[in-house]
Order: structure tokens, then sequence, then C-alpha cells
């Protein structure tokens, strides 16, 4: 296995970079440690379950359980190089293909309410993927405004980006007149490199838009990066964020000052990618479509869009609940929250009496009107002769 593990690494040339990187990863810690030295013609599914098990106890062990995530991921990578080996003809059948494992839910993204932030501060007990309310994003904004890269973290809790993405924005992506930003590509490490990779998905590939307050800011962060430039002779890498010597920042280094940021906010902790999912909830929010929140984050799938983030609003939940009852209140005649029974819509007294004195006034108006009319008209004494039909 050993062997045919590294020969099949090397021949993965066509796949994405950080792909390569964790089949490389898996292998040299899970794969080749507990099958290295199995033939490759003999590995049954016994043992790759039994490799499974194994990593998970070994990881227990040393107080870092692995997730069922990343136990999908080990056997989704032993399963392709397998299939490899299937078509190379070295092995008669995949063993992995008969190993099933649970099947898992991706985590739904949860608010930071009041309550939740007590638990956390009481037990440190945190979700998987919280998302700030909007108050909350807006104070962490309003915290680091003075920041040289206020923007990049401003344009992450707007508009969804991801960090790679983010960090691989050009100045020619940008169209601030038409308020429009063009995700092309990527940024990622490898190897201790940053290389420009594709992006993640080709829906990924997008165009965005944006919103008057956000093209303002980036507008003040090219004057800035400008003058920053101009200050210390460097020339321009063509990159919206940057280091202070020119160069591209890697998504690594974003996460890092993001953490310093978070830790002097005294806010409740989120990830850095966590603020792509809370410009999703933010969306939901306000209202937008979720096709249209879809589109924003370059989602493949609008199936992954509502399972990810339409149980993380409790606002909207709880608007949809209360008119949804009110709708059967309504059919019910209930009044909200009793079980009294709506008395029946009475006439407005008010309103009848109001109609009847304007009726009483009008009729009084137009009796007034025909008397006049029956009065005979006395003829000024200095008024002109009435006139006779001509004979």
């Amino acid at each position: 296995m050993r062997e045919w593990l590294n020969t099949w690494l090397d021949t993965r040339i066509t796949v994405r970079p950080s792909t390569l990187r964790s089949y490389q990863a898996i292998c040299a810690n899970h794969l080749i440690p507990y099958l290295g030295a199995v033939p490759l013609a003999a590995l049954s599914p016994r043992q790759v379950e039994a490799m499974l098990a194994g990593v998970r106890r070994h990881s227990a062990v040393w107080g870092r359980p692995v997730t069922d995530a990343t136990v999908q991921r080990i056997h989704a990578t032993l399963r392709t190089a397998l299939n490899a080996a299937l078509r190379e003809q070295l092995i008669d059948a995949n063993p992995a293909k008969a190993v099933r494992l649970p099947r898992i839910r991706r985590p739904l993204a949860v608010v930071w309410t009041p309550d939740r932030i007590a638990v956390w501060q009481a037990t440190g007990e945190r979700p998987t993927v919280a998302v700030w309310t909007a108050g909350q994003t807006a104070t962490f904004l309003a915290g680091i405004r003075d920041h040289r890269l206020y923007a990049v973290f401003h344009l992450i809790a707007l508009r969804g980006l991801r960090r790679g993405e983010a960090a691989g924005l050009r100045w020619c992506d940008l169209d601030l007149d038409s308020a429009t930003l063009f995700v092309t590509h990527q940024l990622q490490n490898i190897g201790g490199r940053v290389v420009q990779c594709p992006t993640k998905t080709p829906t990924s590939r997008r165009v965005v838009a944006l919103d008057r307050t956000t093209v303002a800011v980036l507008r003040r962060h090219r004057v800035q990066q400008q003058r920053e430039h101009e200050q210390l002779g460097v020339a321009p890498s063509g990159f919206v964020f940057t280091t202070t010597a020119g160069t591209p920042l890697t998504p690594d280094r974003l996460t890092r000052v993001f953490l310093k940021l978070l830790d002097n906010s005294g806010l409740p902790p989120v990830r850095l990618h966590d603020l792509r999912h809370g410009a999703a909830s933010l969306a939901l929010q306000a209202g937008a479509d979720l096709k249209v929140v879809q589109d924003q984050l370059g989602h493949a799938s609008i199936v992954t869009t509502a399972d990810t983030y339409v149980s993380v609003l409790p606002e909207v939940a709880r608007k949809a609940a209360e008119d949804t009852a009110s709708l059967i209140l309504k059919a019910g005649r209930l009044v909200p929250g009793t079980r009294r029974i709506r008395r029946a819509d009475k006439p407005d007294h008010r309103a009848h009496r109001s109609t009847a004195s304007r009726g009483r006034r009008a009729r009084g108006k137009q009796t007034s009107a025909n008397a006049q009319q029956r009065l005979p008209v006395k003829p000024d004494d200095d008024g002109p002769e009435p006139m006779t039909a001509a004979v």
C-alpha cells in the first residue's frame, strides 16, 4: 500500500494544489501508518474499517478527537486511490467501497444570542459554526475602522467572500463606478508559497454587487494604499489587500490578523470564515431571496445555501411563525395570545352618527335652496327693462 499510495500521489497532476496537499497529509498521517505494510491486493473492507476506528481511538488518546468530516475525507481519499488501482487492474475490487460511514450533515450556522453567549461565558461551549448579529458585526467593524486592513474585513462581512478570494482580489477585478466585483481566482498557501489558484468550484467564479458604503470603503482603501506605497517606495502589485511591503496577503495571515482583532473586541468568538456565513445570514434577514444569496456566495446548489443558512435567523423565523399564527387566529376569530373568541365586528356608531349628521346637513342645505327658488324675485328699480319678444 505504501508504494501504491506514493505512486498515486506522484501522478495527481490535474487536481487543485489544495486538494493535492490534503491527499498528501492524509496519506502521511493516516493511510500509510495504518495500511502501509498491507499488500495492495490483500486489502480487505475489514482492514479499512479497523484503520478508521484506529484513527478515532488514536486522536482521542491525544486529546484531539477527529471529526466525522475528517473521517469522511480519509475514507474518500483511500477510495479514490483504490479506484485508480482498479483502473490499472492492480486489484479486482475496491474494498473501501464496501465500507459504509454514517452520513453527516453540514453544520448549521447559529446566531450568538444572549442565552448562547451566557452559556459560552459559563462553560466555554461554542457552536461549530456561529455568526454575529447585525449589531455585533457593526460593533466589530466600528472597533477596527482605523486598521489598515479594515476594508478586507468589511468586504467579507458584508459581501461574503472567502478568505482566499479576498486575498486574491486585484484592482482590475473591481469596477467601482458600476459597483461590481468579479471573483475570478483565489490565493492559497502551498508548500510555504502563495499560489494563485482557480476558484473552489466553477460557480465560485461570479459577479458580486457592491453597496455604496462598500464602494466608498474600497475607494478610501485605494487612496490609503497609494499613499502608503509612495511613502515606502513600494511598487504596486495590483492586489487590493497587501502587506506594507506591497506583496499580497496570504489567507493564513488574514486569519491571524482577524483573530488578534477579535481578541481585542470582547465579542463572542467566530472564525474568519464565519464572517462569510454572517454575510449570508444578514442578507436573508434583510429580505434577500435565497437564490440571490446563493449567487452572492457562489454556491453550486441552492440546497447548500438553504441547509446552511435558513435556520440561523430567529428573527426571520419568528416573524414567519407570527404571520402564520395570525392567519390561523384570524380565521378562528381568536384574540392573539389568548383563547378568547373575538366578538363579531360591530358597526362603528361614531362613523354612523357622523354620516347621519352629514346627511342631515346636506338635506338642510337642499331644503333651503329649494325654498329660495320658490320665493318671488323683485326686480331692482334701477335695473334694465325686461326684454320683450319681437313681433
